[in-house]
């Protein structure tokens, strides 16, 4: 088994899918993944932390970008063009060209309890990150909590829609009719509930 093979990363990912996909991600080992890559355990290791690491990595890195976006955003430019700005970023950058990708690995996510619970504390990252990027440009805490909760389901939702569908829209445009869809619901809320 070589061991500086330079697509070893990617190599190592397809082995862990397929056998997530086969067997279930619970009983499937590093070793097995390894001996379908035809790398070293070693390797593995170089490259994730854990199993795990396959399905989520990369991901950790995106709180500290929207902390950084929202930072850089000018101070004058409003919560909903930030945040609408912001998800048209993250959806060009981190998502659009990956969608088969996301597929199979949200369905992997599904079927296992821990990695639910991981995807969970990632959103809740997110989350946090959104929400302390919001105070920090001056908004009181409860409109942050609001505007974080927002931005969140408003990329999860989105996100998902757009692994769903079967025609090849980009996920910003199904993240503005998203936003469209909760802003009807939202005027509309005060009408059916007064």
């Amino acid at each position: 088994m070589s061991r500086w093979q330079p697509d070893a990363r990617e190599r190592l990912e397809r082995a862990a899918l397929e056998l997530f996909a086969e067997q279930g991600f619970a009983a499937t080992t590093v070793p097995e993944i390894t001996a379908r890559a035809g790398l070293t355990t070693r390797t593995f290791f170089r490259h994730f932390a854990d199993k795990r690491e396959v399905l989520f990595s990369g991901e950790e890195e995106v709180p500290g970008l929207v902390t950084q976006m929202m930072a850089d955003a000018p101070a004058a430019l409003d919560p909903v063009t930030l945040i609408v700005e912001g998800l048209k970023t993250i959806a060009e950058t981190r998502f659009e060209g990956r969608r088969e990708e996301l597929r199979e690995k949200r369905q992997i996510v599904r079927t296992d309890e821990s990695l639910r619970e991981r995807n969970l504390r990632k959103l809740a990252a997110l989350r946090d990150a959104i929400h302390t990027g919001f105070v920090a440009r001056g908004v009181a805490p409860l409109p942050a909590t609001l505007l974080a909760e927002i931005s969140v389901t408003l990329l999860n939702v989105s996100l998902n829609e757009w692994l769903d569908q079967t025609a090849d829209r980009p996920l910003f445009d199904i993240v503005l009719d998203t936003l469209e869809s909760l802003q009807t619901t939202v005027a509309d809320f005060p009408a059916r509930h007064a």
